[in-house]
């Protein structure tokens, strides 16, 4: 099992992750999966419902969403995200269940930190917290 959390760590000190996607059985899937590696995790069903949440929710240390939603694609949360001065230092990651390059390089070339093929792993997760969370 991946850990991001030390030992002892107070609640504060848990990485706060917000997992965006329209699926909820992915949406389940990448919380647990989170959960499991000592985030807090939040989990919304949509980009709008994100950036409602990151209007009242200032200590989000990363977001992880997927590409293809309907309204607001993955894609279109990152550059509104990377565009607010107050967001733009949160961390993205975009999840897809689609290896297009170009869309791929395209997410990354806009500030993604990283771009993740689901099914996603604790690995995938692990690699996230040294990467990302450091």
């Amino acid at each position: 099992m991946a850990s991001c959390g030390g030992e002892g760590s107070a609640a504060a000190a848990v990485p706060h992750v917000l997992a965006v996607d329209d699926s909820s059985v992915d949406r389940a899937v990448i919380a647990s999966i989170l959960r499991r590696s000592q985030f807090r995790v939040t989990a919304v069903d949509s980009g709008k419902r994100a950036l409602e949440l990151l209007g009242t929710e200032p200590n989000v240390s990363m977001i992880i969403t997927d590409y293809w939603m309907p309204e607001m694609t993955g894609y279109e949360l990152l550059k509104k995200v990377k565009e607010s001065s107050r967001l733009k230092e949160i961390p993205v990651v975009i999840m897809s269940s689609e290896n297009v390059p170009t869309r791929i390089n395209k997410c990354l070339e806009e500030g993604a930190e990283d771009f993740l093929l689901k099914p996603v792993r604790a690995s995938d997760v692990s690699r996230l917290c040294s990467r990302v969370l450091r």
